[in-house]
């Protein structure tokens, strides 16, 4: 049973910074690619970024290009994604997702969600 336990979200002005983690546990994960994806209040759940566990290939959305930084410590299973120069429109729940997805960016390429962490963003 994998399991995926987000932490690290909170309140933050705009212009400021969080890292969000992700622990993963129930398997290993070096043929997994693991993701963060967020929602807004009234919104579908949208792609942030992603990794492949093995190789360490990241992807972004454009919209967090240049601000947002997905990593993995492998001896702890842990995913982060260190966000940098916080707007308000990045207010949303952000979740941690894993599976072996064929196009990153896709939410049902997913199997593993976390329970999500609110981040918000106030201008």
């Amino acid at each position: 049973q994998v399991q995926l336990v987000e932490s690290g979200g909170g309140l933050v002005q705009a212009g400021g910074s969080l890292r969000l983690s992700c622990a993963a546990s129930g398997r290993t994960f070096n043929s997994y690619g693991m993701g963060w994806f967020r929602q807004a209040p009234g919104k579908e759940r949208e792609f942030v970024a992603a990794i492949i566990w093995l190789g360490g290939s990241t992807y972004y959305a454009d919209s967090v290009k240049g601000r947002f930084t997905i990593s993995r410590d492998n001896a702890k299973n842990t995913l982060y994604l260190q966000m940098n120069s916080l707007k308000p429109e990045d207010t949303a729940v952000y979740y941690c997702a894993a599976g072996r997805p064929r196009r990153v960016g896709v939410v049902d390429e997913y199997g593993y969600w976390g329970q999500g962490t609110q981040v918000t963003v106030s201008s």
